[in-house]
């Protein structure tokens, strides 16, 4: 029985002839691109992938293409994969032995074995995602970091032969801080209303910080692992620094865009601070006579 490969893309071009290569062996590889502006598709087509479109939109996530990826194949059974994971040889012949005999299984969970930089970060191992399947028993939900939904029985790979397993690609820093922002959209997008307190910008990044480097081990990976933990802990605090900014901004006079206190409506003066009040007072003023001396100059 054939297998197709899905692979979702948006500028994937540092990882993906790397993450093509390791597929030539099915029978079908579809790139489904979100409208990328580097050479992502060039690089596909490429590598023998047939390419299809999904429309980005404000999407800063894969979610909302996985359904419409998953049923561009030909092929019963899927695999997906993200732009940043490789397939070994060796979890390529187990999925073709495991469709021989399927029974009534229609999805199944791979390890990943993922890293710092250059360290392989076994505290998270297997880390298992559920990426192969039927693709007519699957639903993918829409919503960020959401997990496929399975109609029917699963199974798990042994999480003892490391061979089966998945390899994420590390991340590079720049990739690292670009995550952070994609992120930190993704989440204003799925809960807009969520309040912000002290606690959130102060103490969360902290706490972040401790979780990562301390309870998940990552103390043991010398350098990498505290930037690892660095980098999640930024991620925490400008999360929820962009999440306070976009709660205050549209509680300004001129939405979104508005700023203080220069776009303040007059209706909106009321529950300004009193030292705001008193910087208009004289910035105004200042106004006044600027505009006096200058009917003063053109009358001499």
């Amino acid at each position: 029985m054939p297998i197709s490969v899905v692979i979702n893309t948006y500028n994937s071009s540092r990882t993906l002839s790397k993450v093509l290569e390791a597929v030539k062996g099915f029978d079908e590889i579809v790139v489904c691109d979100m409208e990328s502006t580097d050479n992502t598709v060039e690089l596909a087509r490429q590598g023998g992938a047939r390419v299809v479109t999904f429309p980005k939109k404000h999407y800063n996530y894969a979610d909302p293409a996985r359904n419409y990826a998953i049923h561009q194949a030909r092929h019963d059974w899927v695999l997906v994969i993200d732009h940043d994971e490789v397939v070994t040889p060796e979890l390529r012949q187990a999925l073709y032995k495991f469709i021989k005999h399927p029974g009534e299984v229609k999805g199944v969970y791979i390890p990943r074995r993922n890293f710092i930089l250059d360290r392989f970060r076994r505290s998270t191992y297997p880390d298992y995602q559920l990426r192969f399947f039927h693709r007519e028993n699957v639903n993918w939900p829409a919503e960020f970091h959401s997990e496929p939904e399975v109609y029917g029985e699963v199974t798990k790979l042994p999480s003892n032969r490391q061979e089966l397993a998945l390899i994420h690609i590390p991340a590079s820093i720049d990739h690292l801080v670009n995550r952070i922002k994609r992120y930190a959209a993704a989440d204003l997008t799925n809960a807009p209303k969520k309040r912000v307190t002290l606690a959130h910008v102060a103490l969360l990044p902290f706490a972040t910080f401790f979780n990562t480097y301390v309870l998940k081990g990552s103390a043991r990976y010398g350098v990498a692992g505290f930037i690892a933990a660095a980098t999640d802990s930024i991620g925490t605090f400008y999360r929820h620094a962009k999440r306070y900014e976009h709660n205050v901004r549209h509680n300004l006079a001129g939405g979104y865009d508005g700023e203080l206190p220069a776009l303040i409506a007059e209706d909106k003066r009321e529950h300004i601070p009193q030292y705001e009040q008193m910087l208009i007072a004289e910035e105004n003023q200042r106004e006044r006579e600027f505009a006096e001396k200058r009917d003063s100059d053109s009358n001499l």
